[in-house]
């Protein structure tokens, strides 16, 4: 007979801080809400806010998917504030920072964190038809 593990039941921390990292790709918007050490409080993308396709990628997607994320961070960790990291260039970007504001969060900072090649990686070469 196997031996089953008994599930200890996850703490509610206490949270007034937190860290809101926004990626906004060009198909979908996905936000993570974590405490300042990195740990994961919530999360939300477009298709977990009910968007499906095409749809994900809109702005209204991006805003009603932060608004999620944020909100439920603040009712159960007890967010306040938010300092925002946001990544991508998706047609999202400042609707999402607007879904942080409207979720009842006071924002903090935004910080811009897309990556920027600095003459990286070599081009494609042309192609020849």
């Amino acid at each position: 007979m196997a031996k089953t593990l008994k599930r200890t039941k996850k703490t509610r921390k206490n949270v007034p801080q937190v860290r809101v990292a926004i990626n906004a790709s060009l198909n979908n918007t996905h936000v993570v809400v974590s405490d300042l050490d990195g740990n994961v409080l919530t999360w939300a993308t477009g298709g977990s806010a009910g968007f499906k396709g095409a749809r994900e990628a809109t702005p209204y997607a991006a805003q009603v998917t932060t608004e999620n994320a944020v909100a439920k961070a603040k009712t159960l960790h007890g967010a306040e504030s938010a300092a925002v990291y946001i990544k991508g260039i998706g047609p999202g970007r400042e609707q999402a920072i607007r879904g942080v504001i409207s979720a009842g969060v006071n924002l903090d900072a935004i910080y811009d964190v897309t990556p920027v090649p600095h003459n990286g990686c070599r081009k494609k070469k042309i192609r020849k038809l």
